[in-house]
């Protein structure tokens, strides 16, 4: 259970690094898949920034929580995803829906669950 818990938390990790990538390279495109336009260079830029910062440090604290067993690392993306689930649930309250929107709060509420429950399981006793 433990590789196998090991092996989701590093794909999501990639999956999230590689996201954070897109923004960095094709924030026109990666922003777009967001519903996101961006409004001239500092538009760019608050995308390029922001969501390859926020995806980068969700992925590659899952990395590292999974490669070293630290569940610390686990809690940072956690908090991050937890936030970010919360705030779609308030959106979709007050905004309504849109199509697929439940797509990318599984996805959040996996990493929470997964993040959570790695925290508990994968640090090393001493």
């Amino acid at each position: 259970m433990i590789i196998a818990l090991r092996i989701a938390l590093a794909l999501l990790g990639v999956l999230f690094v590689s996201m954070g990538f897109g923004f960095l390279t094709d924030p026109v495109t990666a922003g777009g898949d967001f519903g996101l336009v961006a409004d001239g260079a500092q538009g760019l830029s608050s995308i390029r920034a922001d969501f390859t910062a926020f995806f980068w440090v969700s992925g590659g604290a899952f990395l590292l929580g999974a490669w070293k067993r630290n569940g610390d690392m686990l809690l940072v993306t956690a908090a991050l995803m937890g936030i970010t689930l919360a705030g779609r649930a308030v959106s979709l309250a007050l905004d309504g829906t849109y199509e697929a929107w439940f797509l990318p709060m599984t996805v959040e509420a996996l990493a929470v669950a997964l993040a959570l429950i790695g925290s508990r399981v994968l640090p090393e006793k001493a």
